[in-house]
């Protein structure tokens, strides 16, 4: 074999070896992201007691239906978004910016808050009180006291819900959702800018649904949350 063949094939062998697989793997990496899993980064607390600031999560972007890339159309509908589903969606009024919020409200619902009371189409939201979750990452802050801790149902979904004040004679609403949107609102009910301030989320929005923490810390100077890292989120 001459020289310029042998040359050849060590760059021929380089490149399968070594060039091709990772261009694969770049390639499935983009295809997962783009149409199955996303991460996601917490940055507020919103929804706290359920996620809270420094929380990593994976998102299901496949569960409503795989979007055309760079576009908000989906190529079909897997599943509708339903009561209780945490999601995440591009945030109305600044579309370069994601919002992860819970789905309260479907198209053609009723939601209204009376006495300080969530109500759907009329009938209200059921709620009791508990203990709260033993985390010190879902604390807020002195300003509001301490959190009241609450376990809502909505649709089949039941999850923890905190308010930081009394809700007794607050009262918001009525909203009619229209069609293809949803009505979203935070875990954390007094700090939480929602559909109660800036409207509905429409459908072609939502970028997927939030399933499981894989990463939690609280900044560069303190300890991971390892008890947080694994949580399913409902």
């Amino acid at each position: 074999m001459s020289e310029a063949e042998l040359k050849k094939e060590k760059t021929k062998t380089f490149y399968k070896e070594w060039v091709e697989p990772f261009l694969i793997a770049a390639v499935v990496a983009l295809f997962i992201r783009q149409f199955v899993v996303e991460a996601f980064k917490i940055p507020s607390g919103s929804m706290i007691p359920t996620l809270t600031i420094g929380d990593h999560l994976l998102v299901n972007k496949f569960i409503y239906g795989p979007r055309i890339p760079f576009t908000d159309t989906r190529l079909f509908t897997w599943k509708e978004p339903k009561r209780g589903d945490v999601i995440v969606f591009k945030y109305p009024e600044n579309e370069d910016k994601n919002f992860i919020k819970r789905v309260v409200g479907l198209p053609g619902d009723k939601i209204q808050i009376i006495d300080g009371k969530l109500f759907i189409n009329d009938q209200a939201v059921q709620i009791k009180p508990i203990s709260g979750p033993h985390d010190k990452s879902v604390e807020e802050g002195p300003s509001f006291g301490k959190p009241m801790f609450y376990e809502e149902q909505l649709g089949t979904v039941s999850h923890i819900m905190q308010y930081l004040v009394d809700q007794s004679g607050k009262n918001d609403g009525p909203w009619l959702v229209p069609e293809n949107s949803v009505f979203v609102m935070g875990d954390n009910r007094d700090n939480s800018q929602d559909s109660r301030f800036w409207g509905f989320v429409k459908e072609n929005k939502i970028l997927g649904k939030a399933f499981i923490i894989y990463w939690s810390w609280d900044g560069p100077d303190s300890w991971v949350r390892w008890e947080r890292i694994g949580r399913l989120i409902r």
